[in-house]
């Protein structure tokens, strides 16, 4: 009897050690969704900024020409600085991303259940209804 209670007890404390991991394990996977929740919320809202920062400076200057300049230029110095995240082609839709979603307001608001993804898949559409996803 007594191997009994022993293997009862060494059963237990099994048990209670997957519990315990599977307890941890939720805390981690749940820290982690919410890290890059925020991190896309992060960099939606800054390219957010860097769109309509380089839309109001042409705006300013009043010529079309100069916006392409502009943005071939800044293109290059700030694939240079930070990466491909950059480059002409993403910088464009970056622009047009801020030039389609005029509201912080919003962009904060969605950049919680949208990725960056999602909203370059948007930026194309030239008549999509602002009332389908809630405005």
């Amino acid at each position: 009897m007594m191997k009994k209670a022993s293997l009862t007890k060494s059963d237990n404390s099994d048990f209670e050690e997957q519990s315990l991991f599977y307890e941890i394990s939720l805390l981690i996977d749940q820290s982690q969704k919410q890290f890059s929740i925020q991190a896309n919320s992060g960099v939606t809202i800054l390219f957010w900024q860097v769109g309509r920062r380089i839309n109001e400076f042409v705006l300013k200057n009043k010529r079309a020409n100069y916006g392409k300049e502009i943005v071939v230029t800044m293109s290059r110095q700030l694939t240079t600085k930070y990466g491909r995240n950059f480059e002409e082609k993403n910088l464009r839709r970056i622009l047009q991303f801020a030039e389609q979603f005029t509201d912080i307001e919003i962009v904060v608001t969605l950049s919680r259940h949208l990725s960056w993804s999602r909203f370059i898949e948007l930026v194309p559409l030239k008549n999509w209804n602002k009332s389908c996803i809630g405005f």
